[in-house]
């Protein structure tokens, strides 16, 4: 198994949360989500300006094996995406913790990191 980051928080459902120290968090999804999804082969992006649910799926990923909804980590309001992922989605499989980031969310509530797991329980969560 990979090294979980310690600088992030995860949500139960394998998404992780980068807090920015601005009021906003960048949002992913984890090495152990992108292996069990296998080759990523499309990135349904959220819409900049949307508003975000905790627990509520806010994008979607295919894979050749499946697809599986990403959701929201947080409450807030999307305000920017990867482009990138629209021409590479493979960017998933080949680094969930550097460049294939899905969106930057403005929190409505900076309490809402502290419901999310450090890398520890995550790893036991997924154990």
């Amino acid at each position: 198994m990979s090294t979980i980051p310690e600088n992030l928080k995860y949500a139960d459902s394998h998404e992780w949360v980068l807090d920015n120290g601005d009021g906003t968090v960048t949002v992913g999804i984890t090495d152990h989500a992108q292996d069990l999804l296998g080759d990523v082969v499309y990135v349904e992006l959220p819409e900049v300006g949307a508003t975000t649910t905790a627990s509520e799926q806010f994008s979607l990923i295919e894979s050749v094996k499946a697809a599986s909804d990403i959701y929201a980590p947080v409450n807030g309001e999307i305000i920017e995406v990867n482009e990138a992922l629209e021409d590479a989605p493979e960017l998933i499989n080949e680094a969930p913790y550097e460049g294939a980031w899905i969106a930057k969310i403005k929190l409505s509530d900076p309490a809402d990191l502290d419901k999310l797991l450090n890398a520890s329980g995550y790893a036991d969560s997924i154990e």
